[in-house]
């Protein structure tokens, strides 16, 4: 138990240096700060949710005693309570299978155990990505002028700082800006969160702590209520202030987790292709070099959720049935 304990300890105090660190303003400290959930995931993953809790409690109780409550709220809205979730969500399954064997019969073989799938974990990282992204606009106020306001005000300020020369033609380029940044926001806030969970698993994985086998990536998919939801979505986003701000911060979510289903099914048509490793690693390093080629990844995403791509692939692949005499 007391084992347990600090090591609960010792992810909170990891999670929370980290997310603090963003006070110093140096460039690795962003860093840092976007990894802060990786600690307590590990937690989580490997010693259980309660693990993750206990430490995220502590963590943003000593945050808040340290630099006040906006500081411990923040830390427990965008980095603990995702880390738990998720790490819980990792470890959920059922069995499918039953373990008793039938009177006079010889024992029947171990249940199979389904695990909750990625798809929806998926799902519920866009919904963090989105509640993480509106808390923090609701900071700057609470109708959309205000918001928009502090945000102008806010880029034209820092554009100023880094060239005093700034004339009023920039106004345009701020309200560019403006217009992005929510999405923009809850697209890194979905993929860091993302990539927090996998590195947690990976190293859950090599310690040999992940108590589920490794999912296959390769058939991740979202329900197919997702693009319901992203077409309300996008049906929302033209109705302004708020309420629009609200549903093109869900739909950029939603949007990315149709790009990570596009890697998905990326990763099953290219199993046939020679050079599969090249033109994977490619495609990587344009989405990571240049942003834009991600939307290719959307609209494979939505193409396979609306035409079943992998599975026409995987269909065409097998062999044809053996002739009947």
């Amino acid at each position: 138990m007391m084992a347990f304990a600090l090591i609960a300890l010792i992810a909170g105090a990891a999670s929370a240096l980290m997310f603090a660190s963003i006070i110093s303003g140096a460039l690795i400290a962003l860093v840092l700060f976007y990894l802060a959930p990786l600690p307590l995931m590990v937690a989580a993953i490997g010693w259980g949710p309660l693990c993750a809790s206990l430490g995220g409690i502590a963590a943003a109780i000593g945050l808040g005693a340290l630099f006040g409550l906006p500081y411990c709220i923040a830390f427990a809205v965008t980095v603990a309570l995702p880390a738990w979730w998720l790490g819980h969500l990792v470890l959920l399954g059922r069995q499918v299978g039953s373990a008793a064997p039938a009177t006079g019969t010889a024992p029947s073989a171990e249940p199979d155990v389904e695990w909750y799938p990625v798809g929806r974990i998926l799902l519920w990282i866009a919904g963090f990505a989105t509640l993480t992204t509106m808390a923090a606009l609701l900071t700057l106020g609470t109708d959309a002028e205000t918001i928009t306001g502090t945000l102008r005000r806010g880029l034209t300020r820092l554009l100023r700082a880094t060239d005093p020369q700034t004339s009023g033609e920039a106004s345009q380029f701020v309200d560019a800006l403006v217009r992005i940044a929510p999405a923009a926001a809850t697209i890194a806030a979905t993929m860091t969160l993302t990539l927090n969970l996998w590195l947690s698993a990976k190293v859950t994985a090599t310690s040999g702590r992940l108590r589920r086998p490794w999912p296959d990536l390769k058939t991740t998919e979202l329900p197919q209520m997702t693009l319901v939801v992203l077409c309300i979505s996008l049906a929302f986003c033209f109705t302004g202030g708020l309420l629009g701000i609200v549903a093109q911060i869900a739909t950029a979510a939603l949007m990315m987790s149709y790009a990570l289903a596009g890697f998905a099914v990326l990763h099953t048509l290219t199993l046939a292709l020679n050079g599969r490793t090249f033109w994977l690693g490619s495609t990587y390093a344009a989405v990571v070099v240049f942003g834009w080629p991600v939307v290719a990844m959307v609209i494979l995403g939505l193409a396979d959720a609306l035409f079943g791509l992998r599975e026409r692939f995987l269909r065409s692949r097998q062999p044809p049935p053996l002739p009947t005499p």
